[in-house]
């Protein structure tokens, strides 16, 4: 590859932390995202219902496909995708989790340089 053909690739990196205060809600919601995807063979869906019944982390993998953050923008062609889901411990105070530090300003407006 030429560098001129590599310029055309961006790397999206995205990390979010979410709380979840009703993992009833989260679960339901998942076995029901679950029971409608037609295409789910019986095996994999028995296998899927049991994950998401044990670990909200992966209900929530159910539910959230980050290739929808991009599938509507004009002028650039999904190649690649993958991203995982994971129970893990926060503190809003730790250094550990002081993004802005290490990746820039985040009290900018969107879209501002």
């Amino acid at each position: 590859m030429n560098p001129s053909d590599t310029s055309r690739y961006v790397r999206l990196r995205v990390d979010l932390v979410l709380e979840v205060p009703d993992a009833g809600a989260l679960t339901g919601a998942a076995l029901e995202h679950i029971d409608a995807d037609e295409f789910m063979p019986d095996e994999e869906r028995g296998h899927a219902e049991s994950a998401v019944r044990e670990d909200e982390s992966e209900a929530l993998a159910y539910l959230v496909d980050p290739t929808d953050l991009v599938a509507e923008i004009p002028g650039v062609e999904l190649v690649q995708a993958s991203w995982s889901s994971e129970p893990v411990e926060y503190d809003p105070e730790s250094l550990e989790w002081d993004l802005g530090e290490e990746d820039g300003d985040f009290d900018r407006e969107p879209g501002s340089a």
